[in-house]
C-alpha cells in the first residue's frame, strides 16, 4: 500500500513539482526505504509528511541520492519528527477556490475552518484575486486562479476560527519554519506568498482551538456571531481522518445551521466516485453538491 501511496504521489506531483515526482517514483520502487515508513503509524506514512520533514531537518531533495542517504543515516530522527507532525499544508491560493461559493452566499459570514492549521485560509476577504483579466482587490498576496466560476466581490467576513490537532501561530519562527518545509521544492512564489499572508494573519490573529474536529466543533461553531451566516470549510483535510469520525464530522456538519464547504479528493467524501479529469485533483462542493474540479493548490478550477 505504501508503495501504491508514494506512486500516487508521483503522479500528482507530474507537471507541477518535477523533484517530488522523482523523489516519490523512487521511494515506491525502494524496499529498503518503503519497510522504514512502513514501521511508522499508517497515518504518518505521507510523501509530503516524510519530503517535509526532510526539507525542515536540512537534508536534501533535490538528488535522489543524497536524499536516500540522509534519510538512511539519519532516520530516528526522521521518524521522530514525522511522528511528532502532521501534514499542515496552509496554502492561501486556496482561497481563490473559496471565494466564488462564499461570494454566493448570504451576508456577513462567520467562518469557521476544519483543519485551520495557522489559519491562512480564514482571510480571503483581505487578500487580492486575478482571474484571468478579472481582478478584485488590492495590495498582498494576490492569488492567481485559472477558472470559469467568477466571484462578483470580496465576501464580508466578521468573525473567523478554526479548529486543528496542532494550531500553528505564523508568529512563531519554528512553526512558519514547518509550514515553509511543506510548500514543494520548485514553489518559491507560493513562499513569497506564504509570507505575505502571514503577515496579514499576524496583524490580526484568528482564534485557533485546539481539538478533534467532531469534538470541538458544535460548542465553537455556537459561538458565531448571531445575524452572520456560518460557513464550516475545509480543503485537503478529510483524507487524513480515518472512515468513522469522517462520516460523524459529515453528519455533524448537515445537522449546523448555515452553510458546509468542502474541496476533497472526490472518493474521500463519496467512496468509489470517478477522479477528477486530469490536471485536477479535488472537488469543491456546497452543501454536498458538487460545483468545480479544482487543482490542489488553488491555481485553477473548472464547473463539473
Amino acid at each position: 500500500m505504501t508503495d501504491l501511496r508514494y506512486a500516487a504521489f508521483a503522479q500528482e506531483a507530474c507537471g507541477v513539482s518535477p523533484v517530488y515526482e522523482g523523489l516519490a517514483r523512487a521511494v515506491a520502487g525502494d524496499a529498503e526505504l518503503l519497510a522504514l515508513i512502513d514501521g511508522l503509524p499508517e497515518a504518518k506514512r505521507q510523501p509530503n509528511l516524510l519530503f517535509g520533514t526532510v526539507r525542515l531537518l536540512g537534508g536534501p531533495v533535490e538528488s535522489w541520492a543524497g536524499f536516500r542517504a540522509f534519510v538512511v543515516e539519519r532516520w530516528n530522527a526522521v521518524a521522530r519528527e514525522m511522528r511528532a507532525r502532521i501534514t499542515q499544508t496552509n496554502e492561501a491560493g486556496r482561497c481563490a477556490l473559496l471565494l466564488p461559493v462564499l461570494a454566493s452566499l448570504p451576508q456577513p459570514l462567520a467562518l469557521l475552518e476544519v483543519g485551520a492549521s495557522a489559519g491562512l485560509c480564514l482571510y480571503p476577504d483581505r487578500y487580492s484575486y486575478r482571474y484571468g483579466p478579472h481582478a478584485l482587490g488590492d495590495g498582498v498576496p494576490v492569488l492567481h486562479c485559472e477558472s470559469d466560476l467568477l466571484p462578483s466581490r470580496r465576501p464580508e467576513v466578521v468573525w473567523r476560527a478554526g479548529i486543528d490537532l496542532n494550531p500553528l501561530d505564523v508568529r512563531s519562527a519554528a512553526d512558519l519554519a514547518w509550514l515553509d518545509a511543506l510548500i514543494w521544492p520548485e514553489h518559491e512564489h507560493r513562499r513569497t506568498r506564504l509570507r505575505q499572508a502571514a503577515a496579514v494573519v499576524a496583524a490580526d490573529p484568528p482564534l485557533l482551538v485546539r481539538g478533534d474536529l467532531v469534538e470541538a466543533l458544535p460548542s465553537l461553531a455556537a459561538r458565531a456571531p448571531a445575524g452572520a451566516t456560518l460557513v464550516v470549510f475545509h480543503t485537503s483535510v478529510l483524507y487524513l481522518v480515518p472512515p468513522e469520525p469522517r462520516a460523524a464530522f459529515v453528519s455533524l456538519v448537515r445537522s449546523l445551521p448555515g452553510h458546509w464547504i468542502s474541496n476533497e479528493a472526490p472518493d474521500v467524501l463519496t467512496p468509489g466516485a470517478a477522479g477528477p479529469p486530469p490536471g485536477y485533483h479535488n472537488m469543491l462542493a456546497l452543501d454536498g453538491r458538487p460545483l468545480a474540479w479544482t487543482r490542489g493548490h488553488g491555481q485553477g478550477m473548472r464547473r463539473v
